[in-house]
């Protein structure tokens, strides 16, 4: 796994990297809120665990230019800062998670290794889709896991991604909630699965003029499939 750490604090810096290094994660640090994006899009890392008091660029601002900008890559957030509005902040800005400060080193690993889990999007096989797949005027390119809507980027929190991307490797085939949990939600046992629900909810009036619906089958689970042209 290869881990972004944005995180100003040397000690912390040092202590992560010699003690995730052990346990195989190659963690690449930065320092500086300001170079953090730049470095973002340049390492490509399969996770970023990003603290939110950090000079040049706060945290929060750093994940809403990178969410801006297409880059969908699982955050896990870091902070001193616990209270619950800080965390719904973080939560609402595109975090995948968040561990408040002080935290411990193996369960810190768990949730980065949890997050990692959700790319890339499995198909049936539990392998990548390996070219486009199109429905209706929607696209998603394997290499990067990006929907496009008519060309464009479409904007999705990393809920409704991974989510999206579990159906539309199978276009017509139902997925079960219970699976659809396991990708959206990974390691998040206080989570209830009645939360797919909401995401599921979301993403239909995203998907609303798209060519395509989010179908629910009862007992079965939510298909994507193409509308039929009138």
């Amino acid at each position: 796994m290869k881990l972004l750490l944005v995180e100003d604090d040397p000690s912390m810096q040092s202590t992560l990297q010699r003690t995730l290094g052990r346990r195989q994660i190659d963690v690449r640090v930065c320092g500086d809120g300001a170079q953090a994006l730049a470095q973002w899009q340049a390492l490509e890392p399969d996770v970023v665990a990003l603290d939110l008091s950090l000079p040049g660029m706060d945290g929060l601002e750093i994940l809403t230019r990178a969410r801006a900008a297409g880059l969908r890559t699982p955050v896990l957030v870091l902070t001193a800062r616990g209270t619950v509005g800080d965390r719904i902040l973080g939560l609402n800005a595109g975090a995948d998670d968040y561990l408040p400060k002080p935290f411990d080193l193996d369960e810190l690993e768990a949730r980065l290794r949890a997050l990692r889990r959700r790319l890339p999007a499995e198909n049936g096989n539990g392998a990548a889709p390996q070219t486009p797949v199109e429905i209706g005027t929607l696209r998603l390119e394997p290499a990067s896991g990006a929907f496009y809507l008519r060309g464009e980027v479409m904007e999705l929190t990393p809920r409704e991604a991974a989510l999206l991307r579990a159906l539309a490797v199978r276009p017509g085939h139902a997925v079960t909630k219970e699976r659809l949990f396991e990708l959206v939600f990974p390691g998040e046992t206080q989570v209830q699965y009645e939360a797919i629900e909401v995401v599921v909810y979301r993403l239909r009036k995203k998907l609303a003029g798209t060519g395509c619906s989010l179908m629910t089958l009862r007992g079965l689970g939510y298909l994507l499939r193409a509308e039929r042209a009138e």
